[in-house]
């Protein structure tokens, strides 16, 4: 199959040529635009459902809309080349299809290459990265992040029309609004071509957040707007030529349903993310894609054959138990005490961060929000302001990194705030590097007598049900941990369940998981079972390493450290930033104490190779990598 040509024929893209100053399109035009977003369209449903029969996902309905203001854009960049940034930026990274796609159209790789999209070591990750795919020219994936620095572009390139494609998503963050009023401010020429489709990831904008409105917004702010069907061909173009003709900021608003004209998904929040295989071999075969069709059904999703030591054969994940925890909380208080005490807020991730559970279980306590992380969390934050309320806050740990300042206002007002941040670390994220959640350790970013801030990182689902439990209702800002992938519970020397029945959790104690006399691995999180995968051969070998879980991040446990301090060597392992994790700081807490055991440090600390289980051996903390790391230590 690696040999197997595209099975649809690139080759019948037409290079239209389109000039600005007529915004009347030709017959023959307008056929062949037609024509090349029907092949386009095509190309990415097929190439993106390659991504859900291999399992790592992607997205589909939002490369899949916006294919006919790119077709359009393409063709002014061709006629007119010095009179625009002939780049395709986009502030929905997810929409990463398009830049692989106009990649290969452009001749910068083979169309061949689509059919690994966001594999491991394909050079196609689940956001755009400059510098890693061909033809790819900026990188994107945080929404928000885009539209400001395109108005530095804009500042680099007087006299020359820039480009942003945007969504009603991304438009929902603070930073699009700081964008609109410098554009509007300093007459720059940035043109946003808004794909309006009212859907994102949790549902309908229209019905979590009334009221909101794009084109009133950025009418607010000064923009001209420009709203038409986005399926229009004509009017689209013709918005197009009005806003390159006009100087100064202008949104073009594309309105139409997610993935026009795909059964089954049309109009859905369902299409934000990958076609399913189901629904995409049935698009293909109503288009006479048979070559495609019979590609997609021979795909085998490759799977992680090693056999991990140390862990039972259960797994769970991890960010969705804590909602499962949280609800057995909510459970033991009175409607009238959980309206009154407790606030949930989302940020359109309910879904993916456990929050969804808590809204299905206890409506009451549950606020349903948009792509607003800041001021979601500042939110939860104030509402636990008052002694005995407990704001509740969750998003993907890389978006922990947006709201710093916010999280050090909620430290000033001693919030009694708990936060879920899921996807952290790298693993099972064809997302990459964009979507790595590395730089937990930068929410304890206090003083040392600031209000209490506490970091934890759970092994395993049952530890998570423990930690939640014994950390509730304790003042201060909380933060929890998970991951996107699941975790296997983990087991004692005797194959109990290590986290089962009996155990509490004591917050600022480690855990003693293996003992050991050749010296100590302190790990925590989705590391954790396979630094003890790594332990447990090392024993066969007959090197006898210990292993402590550090749950409690930023805490140092004083008993434990006088214990591991006096071994031959302490050996860190975590998915986080090499730079900004535990490892980073750990030597410091032993040279502090007088202990010099011979000490490293193992994390992340180069850009993603996509897939998802492939990230952790790519880092070089497998198993494999940490039995080497010890041996070298043991000398």
């Amino acid at each position: 199959m690696s040999n197997t040509s595209f099975p649809i024929d690139l080759s019948a893209y037409k290079a239209v040529t389109l000039d600005p100053s007529n915004s009347t399109l030709t017959s023959e035009q307008r056929e062949a635009l037609t024509s090349n977003i029907q092949l386009c369209r095509d190309a990415i449903v097929f190439f993106t459902a390659t991504g859900a029969a291999r399992g790592v996902g992607g997205h589909t309905g939002g490369p899949y809309d916006t294919v006919p203001e790119v077709m359009i854009l393409d063709a002014l960049f061709r006629s007119q080349p010095d009179q625009f940034v002939p780049i395709f930026f986009d502030e929905a990274g997810h929409r990463v299809g398009t830049q692989y796609l106009m990649s290969v159209l452009r001749g910068h790789m083979s169309a061949e290459q689509l059919m690994k999209y966001r594999a491991a070591d394909s050079t196609l990750p689940g956001h755009p990265e400059l510098g890693l795919t061909p033809g790819v020219e900026f990188s994107s994936g945080r929404l928000g992040h885009m539209w400001p620095y395109v108005n530095g572009v804009a500042f680099a390139n007087p006299g020359k029309t820039v480009f942003c494609l945007g969504s009603d998503g991304s438009q929902q963050e603070g930073n699009d609004a700081e964008a609109a009023r410098l554009a509007v401010a300093q007459h720059l020429n940035v043109k946003l071509i808004i794909d309006d489709n009212d859907v994102t990831i949790a549902g309908h904008p229209s019905k979590y957040l009334p009221g909101f409105s794009v084109k009133k917004t950025l009418e607010g702010h000064g923009l001209k707007v420009l709203e038409v069907d986005g399926e229009d061909l004509d009017a689209l173009y013709a918005a197009i030529c009005e806003a390159v003709n006009t100087p100064g900021a202008i949104a073009v608003i594309c309105k139409r349903p997610m993935c026009p004209g795909i059964e089954g998904l049309e109009g859905s929040n369902h299409g934000h993310d990958v076609i399913s295989v189901k629904a995409a071999l049935q698009y293909l075969e109503s288009k006479g894609h048979t070559a495609a069709v019979g590609y997609l059904k021979g795909i085998e999703a490759p799977k992680n054959s090693y056999s991990f030591l140390g862990i039972g054969d259960k797994w769970d994940s991890n960010r969705n138990v804590f909602g499962d925890a949280v609800n057995g909380v909510l459970a033991g208080m009175s409607e009238s005490d959980r309206k009154a005490k407790v606030l949930v807020i989302d940020s359109d991730l309910e879904g993916s961060c456990g929050l969804k559970k808590i809204h299905d279980a206890y409506p009451e306590v549950f606020i349903p929000s948009g792509i607003m992380e800041r001021g979601n969390i500042s939110a939860a934050a104030g509402f636990g302001m008052q002694e005995g309320k407990q704001g509740i806050f969750a998003t993907f740990a890389a978006f922990l990194e947006m709201c710093i300042s916010e999280i050090t206002m909620a430290r000033l007002n001693r919030s009694n705030l708990l936060c879920h941040f899921s996807h952290s670390g790298v693993d099972d994220m064809a997302d990459n590097t964009c979507h790595f959640g590395l730089n937990n350790f930068f929410a304890d970013n206090g003083l040392d007598d600031g209000y209490d801030t506490k970091l934890y990182f759970p092994a395993d689902a049952n530890q998570m049900k423990a930690v939640v439990n014994s950390i509730f209702f304790n003042p201060g800002l909380r933060f929890i941990f998970s991951t996107r992938s699941k975790t296997p519970i983990l087991l004692d020397e005797s194959c109990k369940e290590l986290y089962g029945e009996g155990y509490t959790f004591t917050p600022g104690k480690d855990e003693v998981v293996r003992e050991g006399t050749a010296g100590y691995i302190v790990s925590f999180g989705d590391a954790l079972y396979r630094a003890l995968d790594a332990v447990e051969r090392l024993k066969q070998e007959g090197i006898d390493v210990g292993l402590i879980n550090k749950t409690t991040l930023n805490v140092v446990d004083e008993d434990m450290m006088a214990k591991i301090g006096k071994a031959p060597f302490v050996l860190t392992v975590e998915a986080f930033n090499r730079r900004t994790g535990l490892g980073s700081r750990f030597g410091s807490w032993l040279l502090e104490r007088g202990y010099t055991p011979k000490f490293g440090y193992l994390g992340t600390y180069h850009e993603g190779c996509g897939g998802l289980w492939e990230q952790y051996p790519y880092q070089g903390i497998d198993p494999t990598g940490i039995m080497n790391k010890v041996k070298s230590l043991v000398g």
